[in-house]
């Protein structure tokens, strides 16, 4: 039976023999070789990205699940969309197996604990999309999530290390980021972790734009929860609006800190019409804008 490649050993010196410098370019040549991985299924990942926007414009949820490394790749990656993206924070679900770990202790034997999937996927619902992450693909925690993901009518996205693996077959969106071997056997936090975490960052910011929340290259619906965000949000509304730092922190204001809102504001509008605007577009900043410069012409 054929070794999965995120099992097999590299057939060179070993890298604890080698010099720092030769140890270091090796490791680092494994990430990069991961990072390309990534380029042969951006289709799928594109197709992933449609799938988790759809959810998020019908109000449904995504649930990110995974063990070990490849839990901790789907944590930080699902942590992140409300706050950059202004995802609503209950329609993101993470479960990793045996819990999010609040120590350096991540419990191995919890990846096959298959029978936690039906418990922990029970409110998962037909619309929902749920993103499994197992770098073997033969992961029994990652397998039944996946299956009772399924079997209450939600769209599955897999992605895995290995091709041809049980996780990938059973998925709606199958992607295979097809890393090479590790230089350190088996350790999946190397090469494989980086081609997860690439992948799902390509596939949730291609959904945040799908959503309308990227503007000219900016997060125009940031939560602005801190003084670095509040300023950041500040100079995104002067720069699209083209307005002073005061008449865009009082946009703010009346628009309880939405940017896209603010930025309509400050270019002259009402903040009732600001959200009529972008419900009317999906939440699509440019075309409120040209809206508004079409009735300031007529």
């Amino acid at each position: 039976m054929l070794q999965p490649t995120t099992e097999q050993r590299i057939q060179s010196d070993a890298i604890d023999a080698q010099s720092v410098p030769l140890a270091a370019a090796a490791l680092l040549e494994t990430q990069s070789a991961a990072i390309t991985a990534v380029q042969a299924v951006i289709a799928e990942i594109d197709r992933g990205a449609q799938l988790m926007a759809a959810a998020i414009r019908s109000g449904r949820s995504l649930t990110y699940a995974a063990a070990g490394s490849s839990g901790l790749m789907a944590l930080a990656d699902a942590c992140e969309l409300p706050g950059t993206f202004g995802i609503p924070a209950h329609c993101v679900h993470i479960h990793m197996a045996g819990g999010v770990p609040t120590t350096g202790q991540m419990p191995g034997d919890t990846e096959d604990d298959a029978g936690a999937a039906d418990i922990a996927l029970r409110d998962v619902m037909p619309g929902d999309v749920v993103i499994v992450l197992s770098a073997s693909g033969t992961t029994p925690y990652a397998l039944a999530l996946a299956k009772s993901g399924k079997a209450n009518g939600a769209s599955v996205i897999a992605i895995a290390n290995n091709p041809e693996t049980p996780l990938l077959e059973m998925a709606d969106v199958p992607i295979c980021v097809a890393t090479p071997p590790e230089v350190i056997a088996g350790s999946t936090r190397l090469a494989a972790g980086t081609g997860q975490k690439v992948a799902l960052n390509l596939m949730s910011s291609l959904m945040g734009i799908k959503l309308g929340h990227v503007y000219q290259g900016m997060m125009v619906n940031v939560v602005a929860d801190n003084a670095k965000l509040i300023e950041r949000a500040i100079g995104i509304v002067r720069h699209i609006a083209d307005v002073s730092a005061p008449v865009a922190k009082a946009a703010l204001a009346q628009t309880q800190g939405n940017p896209k809102a603010a930025i309509l504001v400050a270019k002259g509008c009402s903040p009732l019409v600001a959200r009529t605007l972008l419900q009317r577009h999906d939440g699509h900043l440019a075309p409120c804008l040209k809206a508004l410069e079409k009735n300031k012409n007529t």
